[in-house]
């Protein structure tokens, strides 16, 4: 008798469905069959994206930069508090999809067009219905936090913060969930390996358009009062949606745990956040914090999507051979032949350069008037190494720890690694600005 055990990413599609090449035809597979690849197709596949997300992640943080001086940020200081839990969405929503779709390309799951719009329209259905209820909680978050720091919460901060929150949520996952399908359709077409570009092109303007929707909504939020009554009106047409999909309904029962707990995770970033900024000499570190924090996470995003589509490709749920059942060991991520220890490799080579780019960028695009310190700026490298580091060792031993517990990582591993990527990004940062402030270093030249 054959027994075979099936994950979410499995049952994306109907049982009857259900039936193709364990690889699609953009794949050319070795004899294990895991995908082949070469450092350097690697290494561009991830470039492009990498850089793209990072560029994102500079115009978020430039953006947060003016408007925390806007009178209602000034006024309302909860809204620090309300921003990382709401740009960590991305991670606990987009890149999370963006992995599952991954992984089903990777395995052959996509091949008609009933197959793609079956596993695009469930999901997508049940990211919205996420996005609401993640905006709810992350209002209820800022509003208690606030509450403890302040002592106070009066009505109509806590009217403006959810309108803004659960607006916020739903029509930025809105509009990057249809542009992260379309990188992963355009991938497939153009035989890339979607797990290298979809997780960081899905998140590559992902801050800037969550902060764009954020601070125009707080302009205009007598407006969206209404809004929300209908975003909420909508969440059973969602539910209903999402049961059609063997899937999505599976996810709808079980697949909240991991984004709550995100989402309380970033919340305490974005407390430490609120409580840096406040001090005048810590102000300039809203500007690389979106930075820091984006970056670490579109890096591990990679690693997991590429580690769950290789346990799936070689291993039924929950099996693993004894060499990855053994006690976690750091070196394992790094020193090793195949694919994935190349990837981690290639993942942590890039931090240096690629923030030495990202703050180059910065300071051309605050006018070219001033530069990093280069205290400020080993700094800021050293902290995000620490952190992509950190990151990359943890996603090894939880995306296998998940796996030999029968959960399929594609939806447990990314909202954990996102989120405590935010908090280490946000905690080391204010460490390092802390310390700079302490010798006289005023961070700029």
């Amino acid at each position: 008798i054959l027994h075979f055990e099936y994950s979410e990413t499995d049952l994306l599609l109907p049982k009857e469905l259900n039936s193709g090449s364990r690889l699609h035809g953009f794949i050319r597979a070795n004899g294990s069959g895991e995908p082949a690849e070469s450092a350097c197709a690697m290494l561009l596949q991830i470039l492009v994206p990498f850089l793209l997300a990072g560029l994102g992640t500079v115009s978020a943080g430039l953006l947060l930069d003016v408007v925390q001086n806007w009178d209602v940020f000034q006024e309302v200081t909860e809204i620090l508090i309300l921003i990382p839990a709401v740009l960590g969405m991305k991670g606990n929503l987009e890149m999370t999809l963006a992995s599952r779709l991954s992984t089903a390309v990777n395995t052959g799951k996509m091949g008609s067009a009933r197959e793609k719009w079956l596993l695009i329209v469930g999901n997508l259905a049940l990211k919205q219905l996420q996005a609401t209820v993640l905006g709810l909680l992350a209002f209820l978050m800022a509003t208690l936090l606030g509450w403890m720091i302040e002592g106070k919460m009066p009505f109509k901060h806590a009217v403006l913060l959810c309108s803004t929150s659960v607006s916020t949520a739903f029509m930025a996952s809105l509009l990057q969930g249809i542009t992260m399908v379309g990188v992963i359709i355009g991938s497939r077409r153009m035989g890339i390996n979607p797990d290298n570009v979809a997780t960081p092109m899905a998140a590559s303007f992902g801050d800037l358009i969550t902060l764009a929707f954020l601070a125009c909504f707080k302009q205009y939020s007598y407006v969206l009062y209404l809004v929300d009554l209908l975003l909420l009106c909508l969440i059973p047409i969602w539910v209903v949606i999402a049961t059609k999909h063997p899937a999505s309904h599976i996810l709808l029962r079980t697949g909240w745990g991991p984004i709550i707990t995100a989402m309380l995770i970033s919340s305490i970033g974005g407390l430490i956040l609120d409580k840096t900024v406040s001090d005048p000499n810590l102000v300039g570190i809203i500007i690389y914090a979106p930075v820091i924090n984006g970056v670490g996470g579109n890096l591990v995003s990679i690693q997991c999507s590429r580690i769950s589509t290789q346990l799936h490709l070689k291993y039924s749920l929950g099996e693993l051979p004894e060499d990855l059942r053994s006690c976690y060991n750091p070196c394992r991520t790094f020193f090793g032949s195949d694919a994935n220890h190349r990837s981690a490799q290639i993942l942590l080579l890039l931090v240096i350069p690629g923030h030495l780019v990202f703050l180059y960028t910065i300071h051309l695009m605050k006018g070219g008037h001033t530069f990093p310190s280069p205290l400020l700026t080993l700094a800021f490298l050293f902290a995000s190494l620490i952190q992509v580091f950190s990151l990359l060792c943890i996603a090894d031993c939880m995306v296998h720890g998940l796996w030999r517990k029968h959960k399929d990582p594609d939806s447990y591993s990314i909202p954990y690694l996102t989120a405590l990527g935010d908090f280490l990004g946000t905690a080391l940062l204010s460490v390092a600005f802390v310390m700079l402030w302490y010798i006289g270093d005023s961070g700029s030249v």
